[in-house]
């Protein structure tokens, strides 16, 4: 039985509320009847403390990095097989296509790496270096064809707006161990992505666990720096008197909403000494940034991703690397090379630096998109030339997960000869997210949360734990 917030009593309720521990403390706020609390979902050890996690908005062609099909090749330009083409829906292509191989000397080699053999474009090079840490898994699929649905689908469980998203559901679980920084923080390279904020949002869970999107210039939130004429101690004395007045509300109507807002306005006041050094590329070490590519005072996903090793490396529990620009319809080959250059070497010294520094076992690296891309071409009345693209393909693609409890150089799954259809060891978006949740030691049929009279979770009502990847 839960405890009403009058029954808790004012003083309490504002520390239990104000410092974000986790699920358990604002669902006696919520006066929630939840199957089982969020503690109550996590196992005793977790393979992962933290997650990086990279989405690739647009979705890159996986045909064109990690998947060499042969027989794709050699039948470039025949028509794609009629009960192929008409099995499902695409988004732009309505008449039969043409299939679109790769994988020649002309645009790239798709090559074994590493001891493990895993095969990847010569277009990632860096990549290629640590192909040993990576875990393919080459048949991912999902429901949604188009952007924003599927960004939701892949990153709430659900197609449509109003779901929590997956760091929220693990901010919700296990909370923050740094009580100076938010325990979700998002970053952005290239424009919103199609979902918009439903892609870090909180959904029917308190707004306490939304993520905090961090700009690259000038403030990383704003009007966190106090403004001219104002001291640190006028703004401590500022946000104790707001909330002063915010706890007498909320012991009045219990709106966990206000908890929401005293939370916040205490952690940004706390953020005021942690954030500014955080911030600070400019103070690595010469080597790190030429590690990365990096260069300070740029907005770059280069600098994105060292500041998501200096974010975990200080307890971010969950870091969202949002990267626009990979929807590529049209010159899918120049348009990958373009955009691969920019991620490559960034996301390999990411791995690196954290093996390096004994933070790769415990933090979770994970490479994904919405869906992946068509094996026939979108392109111009039919014509193959040098512009043709890929289509949305939502019935097989290939991600990656890397440190965290995950086995290092090996491929799950497989697809056709033509990378169309999954043929063996099929992963949906909702077992992509049970194996998350279970390397971050959450039983993601145990993490609920009570909502318009029923329990909901990340992976709704199915969802299995992709076992061969685990360590």
């Amino acid at each position: 039985m839960f405890l009403t917030p009058t029954a808790i009593g004012r003083r309490s309720l504002f520390q239990r509320a104000g410092y974000g521990l986790g699920g358990f403390a604002l669902a006696d706020l919520l006066n929630a009847e939840t199957s089982v609390t969020a503690q109550a979902a996590v196992n005793a050890t977790p393979s992962a403390k933290s997650v990086i996690y990279i989405h690739l908005v647009g979705a890159p062609s996986h045909l064109d990095l990690f998947e060499p099909k042969p027989e794709l090749t050699r039948r470039h330009g025949q028509d794609c097989p009629k009960d192929l083409f008409e099995s499902s829906k695409f988004a732009f292509v309505r008449e039969l296509p043409k299939l679109l191989g790769g994988n020649t000397d002309r645009h790239y080699r798709i090559t074994p790496s590493g001891d493990s053999g895993l095969p990847i474009s010569n277009l990632m090079p860096h990549l290629k270096g640590v192909a040993d840490e990576l875990a393919f898994i080459r048949t991912m699929h999902t429901d949604e064809f188009n952007h924003g649905p599927a960004q939701m689908f892949l990153l709430t469980g659900f197609g449509r707006f109003g779901r929590p998203s997956v760091g929220s559901w693990l901010n919700y679980g296990l909370g923050s161990p740094n009580q100076n920084l938010p325990g979700f923080v998002v970053m952005i390279t290239g424009q919103m992505l199609g979902a918009g904020s439903a892609a870090w949002g909180s959904g029917f869970l308190p707004t306490v666990y939304q993520g905090v999107e961090f700009r690259s210039q000038g403030d990383p939130v704003l009007f966190l720096s106090n403004p001219s004429g104002v001291s640190n101690e006028s703004r401590r004395d500022i946000v104790s008197t707001v909330n002063a007045l915010n706890e007498i509300q909320l012991a009045d109507v219990g709106d966990p909403e206000i908890a929401t807002r005293m939370s916040q306005y205490e952690l940004s006041y706390r953020m005021q000494s942690s954030v500014p050094e955080l911030m600070d590329i400019a103070s690595e070490p010469r080597h790190v940034h030429e590690l990365y590519g990096t260069r300070p005072g740029e907005t770059s996903f280069a600098n994105n991703c060292l500041q998501a090793r200096r974010l975990v490396e200080r307890g971010v529990r969950f870091v969202q690397l949002f990267d626009q620009g990979w929807d590529m319809h049209s010159n899918v080959f120049n348009g990958l090379r373009n955009k691969v250059s920019k991620v490559d070497q960034p996301i390999a010294a990411l791995i690196t630096d954290l093996r390096q520094r004994g933070l790769l076992d415990e933090t979770l690296i994970v490479w994904s998109s919405e869906f992946g891309r068509t094996p026939f071409a979108q392109s111009q009345n039919g014509k193959l030339g040098a512009k043709a693209g890929r289509d949305h393909h939502k019935n097989a693609y290939t991600v990656w997960m890397a440190g965290g409890g995950v086995r290092g150089g090996i491929s799950h799954g497989e697809t056709d000869e033509l990378g169309y259809s999954v043929v063996q060891d099929p992963v949906h978006v909702h077992d992509f997210n049970a194996t998350l949740l279970h390397l971050l030691g959450i039983d993601h049929e145990r993490l609920t949360f009570r909502f318009q009279g029923r329990q909901y979770r990340l992976t709704d009502v199915s969802g299995s734990v992709v076992h061969e990847i685990v360590s």
